[in-house]
């Protein structure tokens, strides 16, 4: 079953979900608008002849912050790492769904390749697998909103806490482990 807005808001007055900042103007029929952060990783693509995963073999990233008000530009076929601006999470009950949002779709924006269920009980700043799949570059900017979350109500609670079994609790969640410690 998937979260009408009431139930979004519901959800969240109750601590089943968790959107720091909450936005009602970001709150949909079904679901929530996020906005991207100022944190991008980008691969230094002229290091390396080419990806070899079945050796483990991958290109060096590096991480930069983009301040507000400045814009990052995607060139096509670029493939890079956003941060989300929101710290969201569930409870065992609920699990998450990122979606595009159909008006940056249109213009050749994939906000993820794989990754679009968030798990019950995860409670992190998102990472977008942000591809530009037109053929002219795409202007970002740390703010815009750029997807859209779905929220889903299980039929029972989950048997363990995604901290307990996730790949990038500590990356993620730990780091920011209150929404407040982010703010300033």
């Amino acid at each position: 079953m998937f979260l009408s807005d009431v139930d979004i808001k519901k959800a969240i007055e109750s601590g089943a979900v968790i959107i720091e900042p909450f936005n009602e103007e970001q709150l949909q029929l079904a679901s929530y608008d996020v906005k991207l952060g100022n944190e991008f990783e980008i691969v230094d693509r002229h290091q390396l002849e080419a990806s070899d995963p079945a050796r483990k073999i991958y290109p060096d990233t590096r991480k930069i912050t983009i301040p507000d008000g400045e814009s990052f530009v995607l060139h096509p076929g670029e493939n890079v790492l956003g941060k989300q601006k929101e710290f969201i999470g569930v409870d065992l009950e609920h699990l998450i769904l990122l979606s595009g949002k159909s008006s940056l779709a249109r213009i050749g924006l994939v906000v993820h390749n794989t990754a679009m269920l968030f798990n019950p009980g995860h409670k992190f700043y998102p990472t977008f697998e942000l591809v530009n799949s037109s053929n002219i570059p795409i202007i970002l900017r740390p703010g815009m909103e750029i997807a859209q979350l779905i929220f889903g109500k299980l039929t029972s609670p989950a048997s363990k806490r995604y901290e307990d079994i996730g790949r990038f609790t500590s990356e993620n969640s730990n780091h920011f482990a209150d929404p407040k410690d982010k703010k300033k």
